[in-house]
């Protein structure tokens, strides 16, 4: 799992991923009670930027600026952070160009701040990916609770949090919540946002018991919080001003760079890339949302594609059957075998075989025949465990049997990848190429075979007691799953609580545990 990251200087902390909401104080939002449209100020919905006219979302975002920075310590120090690290801003902008067009337009649909679309920079740097000690993940930093509370789906196949259009629809109906629940006041809503609603609201009238100022910056609220605010208007500061403090942001099109395309039906990763002339891993950087080699079974069924691509793939797609869209197994059952050893040895569930064959029971007899779901492309593409991406490893794994090969007429470095199961990303790494790189005919390329299965993981079921002080989260944690795997293995939900005493089974990969 990804750590938050903090940067100390100076001693004060630069943070990264910080979101910790209290999951326990935010109440289920009535939909008669949030009404944009009413509280939001009206000089927002005055001062719309012409964006039309903008070329570049960067503009766009200086321009639809409107809260206030004020001369406080801690603004200034984020502020001169910012200016004295700009290669910092710089990647993380470039970061940020497929999804902060999308961001910015949902944001103005609703006449929200358009502060809001820097709140990513803070709370993941902009990694969609991106896990805090916390258990929260994704772009918008979502702890599990939170996530089911504001309608993302989590489960074997998928996790909204990671999905950047759900998880943002998901922050801003979140953020929407707490400006109504927070006296329509956006500096509460926004430290509300990182350290829960209760927090806010029981410090503000802390403050008025004692007869003091309750502005934000008046009240006494966790040292995290304290900076969240400040560092987010420094940080609007510096980006209204980028050029005079000497900043350069990677320029991003006010335009749509990328298409959620509803398929309709589960697919395989592989053959989605192929159908829009990617590679599975360009496929999967867009889709982190996606646990496994295909989507869920009972959806959702989207794609985040390029927007050059989703047209062709739309085509292709339309020419592909439905039951042509997973590739399937004929598997004969053996003596001793269970259906969750099956399901774990094909990167499966056991609901999704159970689906497959009309099965009401997990109950299997040697000899008969399942039909199981399998992947269309190299298993090593794909995780056992949401925190431990494989694809990161296997662009500087050697291990396995080494080979030549020489290119023919027409080859390409997909092609190539695909025909001997590895990753583009692994086959320019073995050869000191790029991914742009044009290949000669005769051209000899290093290829390193896949190591087998058994070298890939080593997974086993291993059953914990439950100690006192343990939660969810630090289990996940130690044995390097995450807590929607926990719910799912246990068949528990995230309202449940666990006992001391209370056994939990695991499914883990050793390797990872030793490493």
């Amino acid at each position: 799992m990804r750590v938050s990251l903090y940067v100390v200087v100076g001693g004060f902390a630069l943070l990264t991923g910080c979101q910790t909401l209290d999951n326990h104080q935010v109440t289920k939002p009535e939909a008669e009670t949030v009404t944009t449209e009413n509280t939001v100020p009206q000089y927002y919905l005055a001062t719309e930027p012409e964006s039309a006219q903008i070329t570049d979302v960067w503009e766009r975002i200086r321009q639809g600026m409107q809260l206030p920075v004020p001369d406080k310590k801690l603004v200034n120090y984020y502020r001169d952070w910012y200016i004295k690290n700009p290669k910092h801003l710089e990647v993380i902008s470039e970061r940020a160009a497929p999804y902060m067009y999308l961001i910015v337009e949902e944001l103005e649909k609703r006449h929200l701040p358009i502060e809001i679309a820097l709140l990513p920079i803070i709370e993941s740097a902009f990694d969609p990916s991106a896990s805090s000690a916390s258990a929260a993940s994704g772009l918008w930093q979502f702890t599990t609770p939170m996530a089911s509370h504001f309608g993302l789906e989590m489960n074997w196949w998928y996790d909204g949090r990671r999905d950047v259009p759900a998880s943002t629809v998901a922050a801003l109906d979140m953020l929407e919540y707490l400006y109504d629940k927070t006296n329509n006041n956006w500096l509460y809503a926004i430290a509300a946002y990182n350290s829960g609603e209760s927090r806010v609201l029981n410090a503000i009238k802390r403050n008025e018991d004692k007869g003091l100022k309750t502005d934000f910056w008046s009240l006494d609220l966790p040292k995290e919080t304290e900076r969240y605010v400040p560092q987010l208007l420094a940080l609007a500061e510096v980006i209204k001003h980028a050029d005079e403090y000497g900043i350069t942001l990677a320029p991003i099109e006010n335009s749509p760079s990328i298409e959620v395309v509803d398929i309709d039906s589960q697919i395989d990763l592989a053959m989605a890339a192929g159908l829009a002339n990617m590679t599975t891993h360009e496929l999967l950087k867009l889709n982190p949302g996606y646990n496994r080699w295909a989507t869920a079974p009972t959806g959702p069924h989207t794609l985040v594609l390029p927007i050059d691509k989703s047209e062709e793939f739309k085509k292709a797609l339309a020419e592909t059957e439905s039951e042509a869209r997973v590739s399937w197994l004929r598997y004969t059952i053996k003596s001793g075998d269970s259906i969750g050893a099956i399901a774990k040895k094909h990167h499966t569930t056991v609901n999704a075989i159970r689906a497959a064959n009309g099965m009401k029971s997990n109950n299997i007899v040697a000899g008969r025949h399942l039909i199981i779901p399998v992947s269309a492309d190299d298993k090593q593409l794909y995780a056992m465990s949401t925190s431990q991406k494989l694809p990161k490893k296997a662009a500087t794994s050697t291990s396995g049997n080494k080979l030549t090969y020489q290119v023919k007429s027409g080859d390409t470095l997909w092609q190539i990848a695909q025909n001997h199961k590895v990753s583009v990303k692994q086959l320019t790494a073995w050869n000191h190429l790029s991914k742009d790189s044009k290949l000669q005919m005769g051209q000899k390329l290093t290829i390193v075979a896949p190591p087998t299965q058994a070298e890939v993981e080593q997974i086993r079921t291993v059953s914990y007691k439950v100690k006192s002080g343990d939660s969810l989260a630090r289990i996940a944690s130690k044995f390097k799953v995450t807590v929607a795997e926990l719910l799912e293995w246990n068949s528990l939900t995230s309202s449940q609580y666990i006992q001391p005493g209370q056994v939990l089974k695991l499914v883990v990969d050793e390797s990872n545990l030793n490493a």
